[in-house]
């Protein structure tokens, strides 16, 4: 019965491991809320991040969004056009995109650049002991190193998610001008007509998580780094691999709770 014993400690592993993104959390929270002689400086660090993990991710963003938007017409125009449904390219390009890819890519692409930035500098300050240095200043290295990103990530990424919704339309419309017979001006009405409100607030929601989740996987990453160079590289790793995951598993819980908010439609 080894399989048990194993699964019991990995089972152990993962509780113990949220909770750890949840302390740290929690006491970027407490020192946001509870240190305003404090706050300016946060707000200043936040705004320096905020250029780098989310001005910085516009182009990647825009990008690969675009090019979803374009096959996704194409994949949905194979199909829809055996059953004569051409006019619907557009819909299922704007609720696919602002409901799911739209944020669930821009996440993936800050992950990459952002996630593993965040793991990759504090694991470099834990092993050449700048963490200490910090703390041997009276600065705290959750309000210097942690709430700037926290701030900086629950505003740029549903700010990016809403740009990429655009560019994900963008794209549809390329293929609906240049082969699904719309003009411009018809295919953005047609997206228009076709979203809710609240297919782009549930994006945002779920970017904003995204946010939360990336900063404080890559942030515990980074304070648990072991010592040596090596360490920084696996922490690197950890943080965009356990970021994806936890990414996808919280889109699949709010996507089931929004369907069944809706009642299934």
């Amino acid at each position: 019965m080894q399989w048990v014993a194993d699964l019991g400690a990995a089972t152990g592993r993962s509780i113990a491991y949220v909770g750890g993104l949840a302390e740290i959390f929690a006491k970027s929270l407490q020192l946001l809320f509870l240190s305003p002689l404090k706050r300016t400086r946060m707000v200043q660090r936040a705004i320096h991040e905020a250029m780098a993990a989310g001005v910085g991710a516009i182009p990647i963003a825009s990008l690969t969004t675009f090019f979803v938007g374009v096959i996704i017409a194409l994949q949905g125009a194979y199909q829809l056009q055996r059953i004569g449904a051409m006019q619907l390219v557009s819909s299922l390009v704007a609720i696919a995109i602002t409901r799911e890819l739209g944020p669930l890519i821009t996440a993936i692409v800050v992950i990459g650049r952002s996630g593993s930035a965040f793991a990759a500098e504090i694991g470099t300050m834990r092993v050449t002991e700048e963490l200490d240095a910090l703390e041997t200043m009276a600065l705290n290295p959750v309000a210097f190193l942690v709430v700037p990103k926290f701030l900086a990530m629950s505003v740029m990424l549903p700010c990016l998610a809403i740009w990429a919704d655009l560019m994900g339309v963008l794209g549809g419309a390329l293929f609906g001008v240049a082969g699904g017979g719309y003009t411009f001006g018809a295919y953005m009405l047609a997206t228009r007509d076709a979203l809710l409100v609240r297919d782009i607030t549930s994006g945002i929601i779920k970017s904003l998580v995204f946010g939360m989740v990336i900063t404080a996987v890559g942030c515990h990453e980074g304070f648990t780094t072991g010592s040596g160079a090596e360490e920084v590289g696996r922490s690197t790793t950890s943080a965009v691999v356990i970021s994806i995951l936890l990414v996808i598993l919280i889109d699949l819980i709010f996507t089931a709770l929004f369907y069944l908010a809706r009642g299934g439609n």
